[in-house]
């Protein structure tokens, strides 16, 4: 049970509240808060008529087959995915609107129309056809924010062959885990990954640098650019059942064998259609910006499907948001006139250590919202929380700072105790999703087991999400983090979010991450690795005034026992931070999984000064 947050409350100044502006409001997509009691009484006619603003080659017979885990939405409808994302614009004046904007790292950049789009997918599927790709099939994709990612993807969906993107910083071995767990006939970059005993029958090499590559394998080897040269500039887009395989994607596990979570077609193209067109309130001339990487699910959902199922103009950074300068965000902001920004907390707790000098070079009047994903903002970082099932409603929801508010409407969403009861506003717990929707995950690829005891053991009959929540007294919700991120002191229960929001009012902290150390008298010690803004000292006496603050925020027994500064601390590409592994190092233990890590020498170099502080 997730005890002991009622002094969060405080913490997270749940008196202060945002209502929509009022011209915000008028000019919303959704102004009527009667959808979220239009979708309670009936969810699948809820759902329907979103999928019903899709195209479909034939139409459903069933919108929900429940049996529980096994849900199937839309049975027996046909449709595809890179239809719905590219072909039905191109039958309307959208086909010559941006559907992709690339900024590459130098500074190089390049517009995709739809049409444009339309005839690189076509190309490309043209050439995995050409290479005896077939429907079924699964393709491997390893590129950094290219174009050709998308498209490559668009072209799978095209020709009904499942993709795994494999974010591009994975070494070798990680990689041939993926191909080997499934069975991939495909894919792209990685010489070293296809080395020996694996499923690879070709790889198709996308040339960014400009240079000639030497290692190049006869026979199994083809240039992206000699692939699509001479291909028909069309390509007929297989009629995929809803509930085929769409794409799976990999994560890392506790075991360390990489789970891959498969998603299918039709629902999931109509939750992320949905929750595209009403969270991010699309309108016609958006310039939308999602910062993260497609290599991550949020990629995936929010640069890719969502967006261009809605026809709307989605861009593209290759590179990091401190080259050349500290800047470059802004800059992208200010060149394209994007007019919303999808970012992660990480992100912007970053960009606070740096200072208002970089934003204040540039021009944002465009921007008109702001969202945020990934993990629990802390209220200091805070502009919007939300996600593929909580988030805001931006005309209708009036914001708490630090909150994610409500489920999306169709939702069903609660949190329960330890033995499964509901909790009561002021109650906190464990999140649940009580109901199946559209975009849910359908299994662990080749693993039903390890599907139904990851997420559907613990209640049976609801999904489990592993994180902790609390309700307040409005309704809303506020996520806490992982189960395992809350700390033990001295029968005290002490979420890890609540003592880094903490640390991170302190206007001297960029970012913090709190860890529980064995302790032979209050059975966990807190532990916490701070990240402090451009400009300040280290100091004993700034680890006493840390200390301080987390005491008279909190209370005395969540004041950490020892603080550390690092200069980064060790997180996932979408911006997650791996406390397990901050929790390996405080026990000296060896490290486990570092697979998803951006940088990996980061938990390394941390591993190395908590030795030394020994």
């Amino acid at each position: 049970m997730v005890e002991n947050i009622g002094g969060i409350e405080t913490l997270l100044q749940e008196d202060r509240t945002f209502p929509p502006p009022e011209s915000f409001a008028q000019n919303a997509n959704i102004k009527d808060p009667g959808v979220y009691e239009e979708a309670r009484k009936d969810p699948e006619a809820f759902w329907a008529r979103f999928a019903g603003e899709l195209d479909w080659f034939q139409e459903w017979d069933q919108v929900l087959d429940w049996n529980p885990p096994n849900a199937k939405w839309f049975v027996g409808g046909k449709l595809n995915a890179s239809y719905n994302c590219i072909d039905r614009h191109l039958k309307t004046a959208r086909r010559n609107k941006a559907a992709i904007i690339w900024e590459g790292e130098p500074g190089d950049w390049k517009v995709y129309t739809y049409w444009d789009l339309h005839r690189e997918v076509c190309r490309f599927a043209n050439g995995l056809k050409s290479l005896g790709v077939q429907k079924g099939d699964r393709v491997t994709i390893y590129l950094p924010m290219v174009p050709e990612l998308p498209i490559s993807m668009l072209a799978c969906a095209r020709i009904g062959a499942a993709h795994s993107v494999i974010f591009g910083g994975f070494s070798a071995d990680s990689i041939r885990d993926r191909l080997e767990d499934s069975q991939s006939k495909l894919k792209q970059n990685a010489d070293e990954s296809v080395e020996g005993d694996t499923p690879v029958e070709k790889v198709v090499v996308v040339r960014r640098t400009g240079h000639a590559d030497d290692k190049m394998v006869d026979g199994r080897d083809v240039w992206w650019h000699d692939l699509v040269e001479d291909q028909p500039l069309t390509c007929e887009p297989e009629a995929m059942d809803s509930e085929d395989m769409l794409y799976m994607l990999y994560t890392s596990g506790t075991t360390g064998k990489p789970k891959g979570i498969v998603h299918t077609t039709g629902g999931y193209l109509t939750g992320t259609y949905a929750t595209t067109k009403w969270i991010f309130d699309l309108k016609e001339d958006d310039v939308y910006w999602c910062t993260a990487d497609i290599g991550w699910v949020t990629g995936h959902s929010y640069i890719v499907y969502g967006p261009l199922a809605n026809g709307a103009t989605s861009v593209m950074y290759e590179g990091s948001p401190d080259y050349p300068d500290r800047d470059r965000f802004w800059a992208i902001i200010e060149k394209y006139g994007c007019t919303i920004c999808y970012t992660a907390p990480t992100a912007i707790r970053t960009f606070m250590r740096w200072g208002e000098e970089y934003p204040n070079r540039h021009d944002m009047s465009t921007l008109r919202l702001l969202g945020s994903v990934g993990e629990p903002i802390n209220p200091e970082a805070w502009t919007e929380t939300g996600s593929i099932l909580i988030a805001p409603l931006p005309g209708i929801t009036t914001l708490k700072p630090g909150s994610a508010t409500h489920p999306f409407p169709g939702i069903e969403a609660e949190i329960l105790d330890e033995a499964g009861n509901p909790v009561g506003p002021g109650g906190g717990g464990y999140l649940t999703i009580k109901r199946p929707w559209p975009s849910m995950l359908r299994g662990i690829y080749g693993d039903p087991e390890r599907f139904v005891e990851q997420y559907w053991s613990r209640y049976p009959g609801t999904y489990f999400t592993s994180d902790g929540a609390k309700l307040d007294e409005d309704g809303y919700f506020w996520l806490l983090g992982r189960v395992d991120d809350v700390i033990n002191v001295s029968a005290h229960r002490i979420s890890t979010m609540e003592v880094e929001s903490a640390l991170v009012d302190n206007s001297k902290v960029a970012e913090a991450a709190c860890i529980g150390k064995a302790h032979e008298i209050k059975g966990q010690a807190i532990v916490a690795f701070v990240t402090i803004k451009d400009q300040i000292q280290t100091s004993d006496e700034l680890i006493n005034e840390l200390k301080a603050h987390v005491a008279t925020k909190i209370g005395p027994m969540a004041r950490p026992d020892d603080i550390y500064f690092a200069a980064e601390l060790p997180k996932t590409r979408s911006g997650k931070i791996m406390r397990r592994l901050l929790r390996d190092v405080a026990e000296g233990r060896a490290l486990g999984d570092t697979t998803t890590l951006a940088d990996p020498a980061v938990v390394e170099s941390l591993k190395a000064q908590y030795g030394d502080e020994e």
